[in-house]
């Protein structure tokens, strides 16, 4: 019969009690517009403050308009695109 391999176990852990690895998180770039991550979060700002949210997807800002900032407001589609995210020929 074939198991699937099993990590070390840790101090306190039983050794036949199956090792659950964890997903990893989902971030989706928005053109033009947030980033879309898979929660809780917790966000750690310039000026060391922590944002925390437990919703189960959050938008964050990155063209910095939103007056919610680190979180989205959608800000970004009442102003018309961010200098960043034009392209020059």
């Amino acid at each position: 019969m074939d198991t699937a391999p099993v990590a070390p176990s840790s101090p306190g852990r039983e050794a036949s009690s199956p090792v659950r690895e964890a997903r990893p998180t989902r971030v989706v770039v928005v053109p033009e517009g947030p980033l879309l991550v898979d929660g809780p979060v917790e966000v750690e700002l310039g000026d060391g403050r922590i944002a925390y949210s437990d919703r189960p997807q959050v938008a964050l800002c990155l063209c910095r308009r939103s007056r919610s900032y680190p979180w989205c407001d959608t800000s970004h589609r009442r102003r018309g695109p961010h200098p960043r995210a034009t392209t020059t020929d």
